[in-house]
């Protein structure tokens, strides 16, 4: 079972994602499933988790209904104000009836406040969202958020949390610390994930699986293969590169590790964090 644990769709038409404009070039338009369908099918991908574009409602309730209208989905990572837990506990209990629905994310390297997920009030949502025994992604883009992972792991010990695309390490300019020791903390707490994932948005225009080995052997080392998980991030992937070259050099820089490992990479891990029904 291959699982690509991290890709999205927008719809320009239907809903409002400000982060995207026109500066985004190749991605300001709108991306949906027949699109990804036959990617998949090429790279050999059975199954998909659509990761949310906005903090809204609206971004939510499309997601789920892509997953009701393609089967090769298996998940959705939605969205909830985690700044007001009585609001965000209301819409969990709706969210939750919905078989596709499996986590939470917040855009909260867009938030103007770098310390924003660890305000008190975000805290009490995040344990709003651990009572109904849903996962959070934490979009933790270095420098400003990774370091807070320990933090919010230590006030939520029951809140199972996945790093996406590594915390966006410094690739391109072949930057290691303090990157690698804020992953190295967040590691040593079991309940943390991270995505291989995102990691040629990071990487230098002639990217290949050469220059992202050291970043993902060093995860491999603090996580294990089982608390890792590959993601696409399609289409964002497009910003520097494409859905086949993202799975090819991934799958590369995988070459050296067992077929046990190699599996909870590209599936298990994230079937079993997510608790996909696959």
């Amino acid at each position: 079972m291959k699982v690509d644990a991290h890709q999205h769709f927008w719809n320009l038409k239907r809903v409002e994602y400000p982060w995207l404009t026109p500066a985004h070039g190749p991605i300001y338009r709108t991306f949906e499933a027949p699109e990804l369908e036959p990617l998949l099918k090429e790279a050999g991908v059975d199954k998909t988790v659509i990761v949310q574009a906005a903090n809204s409602a609206e971004d939510t309730d499309y997601m789920l209904e892509t997953a009701d209208a393609y089967d090769w989905v298996a998940g959705v990572v939605g969205w909830v104000p985690l700044d007001d837990p009585d609001e965000a506990g209301g819409q969990l209990e709706k969210y939750v009836k919905h078989w596709a629905f499996r986590g939470v994310r917040h855009l909260i390297h867009d938030e103007p406040d770098p310390d924003w997920v660890v305000r008190p009030i975000v805290i009490e949502g995040l344990k709003v969202l651990a009572s109904f025994g849903m996962t959070f992604d934490v979009v933790a883009v270095f420098p400003n958020h990774l370091k807070h992972v320990p933090y919010l792991a230590e006030q939520v010990p029951g809140l199972r949390m996945v790093i996406d695309h590594l915390a966006k390490p410094p690739i391109r300019d072949g930057g290691w610390e303090p990157w690698a020791s804020q992953l190295a903390a967040a590691a040593s707490y079991p309940q943390v994930y991270a995505k291989v994932s995102g990691l040629n948005t990071a990487a230098s225009d002639a990217w290949n699986a050469e220059e992202l080995q050291r970043y993902i052997d060093f995860a491999v080392e603090k996580f294990g293969a089982g608390r890792l998980m590959f993601g696409s991030d399609w289409p964002v992937a497009l910003l520097n590169g494409d859905y086949a070259s993202v799975w090819r050099e991934t799958n590369r820089a995988l070459a050296g590790y067992s077929e046990a490992e190699r599996a909870a990479i590209l599936g298990e891990t994230a079937v079993r964090f997510y608790g996909l029904k696959v």
